[in-house]
């Protein structure tokens, strides 16, 4: 179909397009302003703080995209925890009307709360601004009182909601840490008695300076040991001396009974040579000589095996001595390795109970944080301001109704004149002689001009269309 045609239809059933957009906007100025109830919108405005800090946790929210965070926000206000939350403050399951209502609905099956919560839900609005952190909650009803308390219900359950949302986790939280700090002070107090048994079982108390003491010990010792092994080294160096004849040692050379023995068996021994050369071997002074000779010699022997003996009891005493300081040495390591230890197992103690210690603060200041977290009434949404009960119906709106009823009408009396043509279609232009026939039109006689009773030209008359093929009839 051609727009000529489409506009020769037009013109020809323009009357059915009439009638059909009348009786629509007839229709729909009847049905807004006698049929359909007025209804009221209040809405209230609340603003969400994007960047509000955490006065407890101490933290300040990220600057996440408000697109997302403000379509969950939509989404909380719109949910059923806020819906039945509002039930349950205004008390509405126990109204009678309302009870009614669920009754007929539901026959008495069910939860009248949740029957409704979903009833308050499919009027509520929730709009959020495009550019702002603000979010308009309106609430439509028949009665502009009780829109403006229910716009500001569903504010107030939101605001509720967004604390025990954030209140929720943190009671979750507190439960586990209380549980986990009991844990961990019962670990605390069992390191602390092992520490103190340990403690009272060796003989330990604080600030224990036995190690040092002890350590102390042993280096005396180690010295004395050191020195006594010099000392025992020159006695057995001395005694070998005295085993070897003995008359080079010191003690023997230093010795003055030793030394006038030795003098006096010199003069001897010159005076033995001076009178026996003289006298004769033979001769009494000579045999008397000898004889006090001999007597000096074994006096003079006598004294070295004396002094020998006495340096063989000094090496004797010196060997016992470094095994005596020997065994006191390797006792005091021994129980200085002990007290090491000793040490060590304390230490590994005291770092258990300070770690443990350690634990049991960060639990116990986690439990305070999330005790107070979950007490908290604080939140990042504030009321902008509170709906007001509304002068003026929201609707039904009659300018805008009548808007849509002319174009819905025009709409419908174009499709009325189109379906008439094609349930009663006539030739209406030459295009529809050749759609019809399937023949070329030869020639377009002119339209006859018909008069009124005045004289005037009144209309023209249908044209009449010849067409065929070449030499063809008239049609």
């Amino acid at each position: 179909m051609s727009f000529t045609q489409f506009l020769s239809i037009l013109r020809a059933r323009w009357r059915s397009g009439v009638i059909v957009l009348l009786a629509t906007v007839t229709l729909v100025l009847l049905l807004s302003l006698f049929v359909m109830s007025p209804k009221y919108t209040a809405s209230a405005a609340v603003v969400v703080d994007l960047r509000a800090p955490d006065p407890v946790a101490g933290t300040v929210m990220a600057n996440i995209a408000s697109a997302g965070y403000m379509a969950t926000q939509v989404d909380i206000i719109q949910s059923d925890r806020v819906a039945r939350k509002v039930v349950s403050n205004l008390r509405l399951a126990e109204n009678p009307t309302l009870r009614e209502q669920w009754m007929a609905k539901t026959e008495g099956k069910g939860d009248p709360g949740v029957w409704i919560a979903e009833f308050l839900q499919a009027n509520l609005v929730v709009k959020p601004s495009r550019e702002s952190n603000v979010i308009n909650v309106g609430y439509v009803s028949r009665d502009g009182k009780f829109s403006a308390a229910l716009a500001n219900a569903f504010v107030q359950a939101y605001i509720d909601t967004t604390v025990e949302l954030r209140a929720d986790p943190a009671k979750l939280n507190n439960t586990f840490f209380d549980a986990r700090a009991k844990q961990v002070r019962a670990e605390l107090e069992t390191a602390q008695v092992r520490l103190s048994t340990y403690q009272r079982e060796k003989g330990i108390i604080g600030n224990d300076e036995r190690l040092d003491v002890e350590t102390a010990r042993l280096n005396e010792l180690s010295t004395q040991l050191v020195a006594l092994q010099a000392v025992s080294a020159e006695s057995n160096s001395r005694q070998a001396q005295v085993r070897g004849g003995g008359d080079q040692m010191s003690e023997v050379i230093s010795n003055p009974l030793v030394s006038g023995l030795k003098a006096d068996l010199a003069l001897k021994e010159a005076k033995l040579q001076e009178i026996g050369a003289r006298l004769g071997e033979a001769h009494p002074q000579v045999v008397e000589l000898k004889a006090s000779i001999a007597e000096t010699r074994s006096r003079i022997d006598a004294e070295v095996r004396k002094v020998g003996n006495s340096v063989g009891i000094n090496a004797n005493i010196n060997r016992a001595r470094e095994a005596e300081i020997r065994a006191s040495l390797e006792a005091q390591r021994a129980r200085v390795l002990k007290i090491k230890s000793e040490r060590d197992e304390l230490a590994v103690l005291q770092r258990d109970v300070e770690n443990a210690q350690r634990a049991y603060d960060a639990v116990a200041s986690r439990v305070t944080q999330t005790g107070l977290e979950s007490q908290s009434k604080l939140t990042n949404v504030a009321m902008l301001s509170p709906a007001e009960p509304p002068l003026r119906p929201s609707s039904p709106r009659v300018l805008l109704n009548t808007v849509l009823a002319v174009f819905l009408g025009g709409l419908l009396g174009v499709g009325t004149a189109l379906v008439r043509e094609l349930l009663d279609r006539k030739v209406r232009s030459p295009e529809d002689v050749v759609n019809a026939l399937d023949l070329p039109v030869i020639g377009v006689m002119p339209k006859p001009q018909r008069r009124n009773l005045l004289g005037g030209h009144r209309r023209a008359l249908p044209q009449r269309v010849l067409g065929g093929l070449p030499g063809a009839r008239r049609a």
